[in-house]
């Protein structure tokens, strides 16, 4: 078996505020274990490699620009290099993402075989998942487009549901469909509610819709240039007009927002027919059922199903402390929480936020995304930690006219050549020792010296040494937003405010 993994990492996770944020979502979390999903979703597959005859490629990733750094640093944690990673200026969906990430398979062979995984999903059985992708394979090898259909665990309405048609093995009586046997896809539907998804359980004929697909380049871009022309066309310009930027191959944004925004299931699967023989440009469907403890964390109910539960049905995570609460879930970053008398809640509390919510209202969270949108509060956006590609920064007050930042640098990053035309800094050096940059001077800081930029001044920070460097920043001015900043030079591409 010989797979390119292709992980779309573009998603905002919006229902998993306000530990997810669009600068940071949930895929870059370690919400089910040590890893990050993102971590998760790469490593599952490339322990595969050199078992049984199992080949798998370094990984396509399809991810936000602004995410690029911190999707870059997290591969390298894991020590896994990634064969590109696809920056998309904008969203457009899941398939004009597997038509990119097509379009860049580096092995050069149409022949090659895609295994098409959301980076924000969570398998606990992946001995059964790479089951699932064996009998898959073959499938996909005879040009079929292979879906993994979730085995349903209960009637559950915040997932799409597909439709089974007949079974594909041969010897089963009268080709009746399964839940436990490969089966041509008969259609997808969309999220049903308690009553409808209940009738789907019981007639055994649906399974949830994972979102996972296994395709062969060259059947993909067939069948997108079939049931979608403009979007393969645009695509292709997009890519091919496309350029390197570091590690990452920066497509055409012009070319790419003209493009047609759709899933993979709207924009081909369920468009599928019945191959013949005197029509090669038909295509055929195939669901593989996958039954190894799936759950794509779509709302923070999700993460308490998954969870490690006490005996009073309760999901604990940091310093929390309880008196008769029951069958919740409570996480405590940064401060004690106590509860008491409580029952099926989310309690979620990070340093600039608390989310309280009834578990049956998990999936509402995103109303509040959009009222902090319409808002225009940055809650929505960012962390009170925000990281950069050379290190993160953290608020730790803030008054008239000052605000003091905590800023780590990492081992031979720096920060671009700037000034501002609104604050002056003061910089103290906490641990680790400082190049700076200052107009025409370059100089050393070590711990407990300090150093003064005046507005309007020219200047760079730089840590030199094998050690993170941490500073205090002290800013005063007129205006301290993060956009008054005027930059000469940067190692990383980057715009004004980014």
């Amino acid at each position: 078996m010989n797979i390119i993994p292709v992980v779309l990492s573009g998603g905002s996770g919006s229902r998993l505020w306000p530990l997810s944020r669009e600068q940071y979502p949930k895929q870059l979390l370690p919400l089910a274990s040590n890893q990050t999903l993102l971590q998760q979703t790469v490593s599952r597959v490339s322990k595969w490699n050199g078992v049984d005859n199992t080949f798998v490629a370094n990984p396509i990733i399809v991810c936000n620009e602004q995410h690029r750094f911190l999707v870059a640093e997290q591969l390298r944690e894991i020590g896994i290099q990634s064969d590109r990673i696809l920056l998309e200026p904008i969203g457009r969906n899941t398939a004009p993402a597997l038509t990119l990430a097509t379009l860049s398979n580096r092995k050069g062979t149409s022949d090659a075989v895609m295994l098409v995984m959301p980076a924000d999903h969570v398998i606990k059985d992946n001995a059964q998942f790479k089951t699932a992708v064996q009998t898959g394979y073959d499938y996909a090898l005879k040009d079929a487009l292979v879906t993994f259909g979730v085995v349903p665990t209960g009637p559950e309405t915040g997932y799409g549901y597909i439709k089974l048609g007949d079974n594909l093995i041969d010897d089963s009586p009268d080709k009746q469909h399964s839940q436990f046997s490969p089966s041509s896809l008969d259609r997808f539907v969309e999220k049903p509610d308690e009553a409808t998804a209940l009738q789907y359980v019981d007639s055994g004929q649906y399974l949830w819709n994972s979102g996972m697909f296994l395709i062969k380049a060259s059947t993909w871009l067939r069948a997108v240039g079939q049931f979608n022309p403009e979007m393969l066309k645009q695509c292709q310009s997009a890519h091919k007009n496309g350029s390197e930027d570091l590690d990452f191959y920066r497509v055409d944004s012009d070319a790419f927002s003209a493009c047609p925004s759709d899933s993979i299931d709207y924009a081909v699967m369920e468009k599928l027919g019945n191959t013949t023989k005197d029509n090669k440009d038909t295509f055929k469907g195939v669901v593989v059922p996958l039954d190894s403890g799936w759950s794509d964390i779509g709302a923070w109910s999700a993460l308490w199903e998954i969870g490690e539960q006490n005996s009073e049905g309760n999901v604990l995570d940091g310093d929390v402390l309880l008196h008769e609460v029951n069958n919740s879930l409570i996480k405590a970053e940064h401060r004690l929480v106590a509860a008491v008398g409580l029952k099926d809640l989310i309690v979620i509390e990070t340093a600039d936020a608390v989310l309280i919510a009834n578990k049956n209202n998990a999936q509402d969270v995103k109303k509040i995304v959009d009222i902090l949108k319409s808002q225009d509060r940055e809650e929505r956006v960012y962390h009170r930690r925000v990281y950069r590609p050379w290190g993160s920064y953290e608020g730790v007050t803030a008054g008239d006219r000052f605000q003091v930042k905590q800023i780590i640098v990492n081992p031979g990053a720096s920060l671009s050549l700037q000034m501002h035309h609104h604050r002056a800094e003061h910089w103290i050096v906490v641990k680790g020792t400082a190049r700076v940059t200052k107009g025409d001077d370059t100089y050393l800081l070590s711990e407990n010296e300090s150093t003064y930029i005046p507005l309007g001044t020219t200047h760079r920070l730089e840590n030199p040494g094998t050690l993170p460097l941490e500073i205090i920043e002290v800013q005063s001015g007129s205006y301290l937003g993060e956009d008054d900043i005027v930059r000469f030079e940067d190692n990383y591409g980057r715009s004004e405010n980014q």
